[in-house]
C-alpha cells in the first residue's frame, strides 16, 4: 500500500512542476512579447509637429520622413540642399510634392 502512495505522491510532485514550469513559460514569452513591443515603439520616429509616426521615404535620392498623421515632411538640411541642386524641371517643390501625391494614390 505504501508502494502506490509514493508513486500518487510523486505523479503529485511531477504534475505540480509541470504546472510551475508552464507558468514560468508563459510568463517569459509575455515578457519577450512586451520588451519586442517597446523596442518597436522606441525605433518608431514621432512628428515633431503632431507626434504621429514617421514613415521613411526616398525622393530623388534623399531621404525625407513623412508624417502618416498630418502629412508633414521631415528632412535634413543638407538633403535639402541636395533638392535644391538637383536639374529644375517645374523646381523641386512641385516635383516632390508630385511624387508624394501619386504615393498616395497607389
Amino acid at each position: 500500500m505504501s508502494k502506490i502512495w509514493d508513486e500518487r505522491e510523486k505523479s503529485l510532485e511531477e504534475e505540480y512542476f509541470r504546472k510551475k514550469e508552464k507558468e514560468l513559460i508563459e510568463k517569459l514569452r509575455a515578457k519577450r512579447v512586451q520588451e519586442q513591443h517597446e523596442k518597436a515603439e522606441a525605433a518608431t520616429v514621432h512628428c515633431p509637429k503632431c507626434d504621429g509616426t514617421l514613415v521613411p521615404l526616398t525622393y530623388e535620392g534623399v531621404r525625407l520622413d513623412r508624417c502618416v498623421n498630418c502629412n508633414g515632411v521631415w528632412l535634413e538640411a543638407e538633403d535639402l540642399n541636395r533638392l535644391m541642386k538637383q536639374p529644375e524641371s517645374h523646381g523641386w517643390l512641385s516635383r516632390m510634392w508630385r511624387s508624394i501625391s501619386t504615393a498616395d494614390t497607389d
